[in-house]
């Protein structure tokens, strides 16, 4: 099979799991059936917005979700059946560690959905715990060895959440972090994981502020003959003005192809009508219109 994916592609995410029953609904622990059906319809309202979003004009060749299995059974084979690309999470959510939501049956609930893409969360500081790395770099591997033997795209995103000398380093500042110090800790965690066997299609990219930090970063994810390797943006449930730059600072950087953004697209929009104080109606509408809006902006 060959490694990478080189078409556009603007996926709407909202495989939340733990962090969006609690922060949303204020669930904690397990929830009862009344209460991931809630969660469920909600998840729906999204996928609602993005299918106007296509209605009206966005791409639905480049267009995608990525949504979970525990919340999201329903869109996923409804997605599959009505024809747009699909990315599934196969990571336990809520842990800093990566392992696998299903254990040993990964495989079997890949096959059973039949998703486009298979995806992780990982998060993976160079000077983080090398044993942590080491154990997640074995699983990942085991995982992309297993979507590339049958045929599969596997998408990574990819997470350098600051250690706390580093923060030090530049007064505690998270800014300072994100602007000076993340990009090159994202450059030289790539260069680990690759050295490690793991071989994404598509990586997805936390945003940069500086387009030479984008065009490093591409560089690294097609190095030694992976010429089809991509990046996507993430949003990091920032606001429009951060995403949006992010945006265009990636746009047409050889090896960008598009994004994968979730709470900037929804999260305001769900929550009103969560709350209700706006219609299901008016909150697919936002949603979609947002989404259009962020393919637009990618696109200028």
């Amino acid at each position: 099979m060959e490694l990478g994916y080189d078409k556009p592609l603007y996926i709407l995410a909202f495989d939340h799991r733990g962090s969006f029953q609690k922060k949303f609904f204020g669930i904690s622990g397990e929830p009862t059936p009344e209460e991931a059906e809630r969660i469920s319809d909600a998840k729906m309202v999204i996928f609602e917005g993005f299918r106007k979003a296509v209605d009206g004009g966005a791409p639905k060749d480049a267009g995608g979700i990525l949504v979970d299995e525990q919340f999201g059974t329903d869109i996923a084979r409804t997605a599959t059946k009505e024809g747009f690309q699909l990315a599934m999470p196969v990571e336990k959510s809520g842990q800093d560690e990566f392992d696998f939501q299903f254990g040993e049956e990964f495989g079997a609930h890949i096959e059973d959905f039949d998703p486009t893409f298979s995806k992780v969360l990982v998060r993976w500081n160079p000077e983080a715990d090398q044993g942590m790395n080491q154990r997640q770099g074995a699983r990942l591997k085991r995982l992309g060895d297993w979507l590339h033997a049958n045929d599969r795209k596997y998408l990574f995103e990819l997470l350098v959440p600051a250690e706390p000398h580093q923060l030090e380093a530049v007064g505690g500042d998270t800014d300072r972090y994100d602007k000076e110090v993340r990009a090159g800790l994202m450059h030289t965690a790539i260069g680990q994981i690759q050295d490690g066997g793991i071989e994404p299609d598509i990586w997805k990219i936390e945003g940069l502020d500086a387009r030479e930090d984008c065009e490093r970063i591409s560089e690294q994810v097609r190095r030694d003959g992976r010429d089809g390797v991509a990046c996507v943006v993430l949003g990091r449930g920032a606001d429009d003005d951060a995403v949006i730059h992010w945006l265009q600072t990636g746009a047409g950087v050889p090896g960008y192809i598009g994004f994968a953004i979730g709470r900037t697209i929804w999260w305001d929009s769900l929550k009103a009508y969560v709350d209700a104080t706006s219609t299901r109606e008016a909150a697919s509408d936002a949603i979609g219109a947002t989404y259009r809006r962020m393919i637009d902006a990618y696109n200028a």
